[in-house]
């Protein structure tokens, strides 16, 4: 259930941080810009979590 969780959350994030980046403010894009590698993380981790049977 890990692995569902995190890439849910993965590609909810990098979709926040993709609308994030279309901003004016610099400030925001760069947000945005984070959040969208945090969500990159989260779903790598969900693969590896599938992969590995949630033993991470």
């Amino acid at each position: 259930m890990g692995e569902l969780t995190d890439k849910a959350k993965g590609v909810a994030n990098e979709v926040a941080g993709k609308a994030k980046q279309q901003s004016d403010n610099p400030e925001t894009r760069a947000e945005g810009h984070a959040q969208e590698r945090k969500g990159e993380a989260q779903n790598l981790k969900g693969e590896v979590e599938g992969k590995m049977g949630n033993k991470v």
